[in-house]
């Protein structure tokens, strides 16, 4: 989804690449947002793969939440929020495309117009498969991130008003 106008202050960002099964997750978030009619109070945004073409949607809102695949040592499916503020501060393996994302942050932080920033990171077993569709632990965890994401929007919308 190309988000062609901003309506809100907060930009839910999925990222992923749907053809790499758990790794696309964030993308399954998003289209679950939508499915339930979107959130009142945020943007939502399909972010593919990341880069720097993301660096204007970041830079034009006060709070992003984004949601990534994680490859750690949690379980698949284990939901983490995270307050990253450096590029430092993600998990060391946050998705296949770690660099482009991580890169970006940098990059607003450099241009000093970095938002609010809270990144939701869904543990996988692994990046290698190729397929669109989600282990059962990762896609179990959907309706959680989908909650997730709800609650840091109310939170951020009430405290801005």
């Amino acid at each position: 989804m190309i988000l062609e106008e901003r309506n809100n202050d907060i930009l839910v960002l999925g990222i992923g690449n749907l053809l790499m099964n758990d790794e696309g997750v964030g993308i399954h978030v998003i289209t679950a947002l939508e499915k339930e009619g979107g959130i009142q109070g945020a943007d939502l945004m399909d972010g593919g793969t990341g880069g720097f073409h993301l660096l204007g949607f970041i830079q034009s809102y006060k709070t992003i939440i984004i949601i990534d695949a994680s490859l750690d040592k949690y379980p698949p499916g284990h939901v983490r929020v995270l307050k990253p503020r450096y590029a430092k501060d993600f998990p060391k393996q946050l998705s296949a495309h770690e660099i482009g994302l991580k890169d970006l942050i940098d990059s607003a932080v450099l241009l000093g117009n970095m938002p609010q920033l809270h990144l939701i990171a869904v543990s996988v077993k692994e990046f290698q498969d190729m397929g669109m569709e989600l282990s059962p632990e990762v896609e179990a965890a959907i309706p959680g991130v989908v909650e997730r994401v709800r609650e840091l929007v109310e939170l951020n919308v009430t405290r801005d008003t």
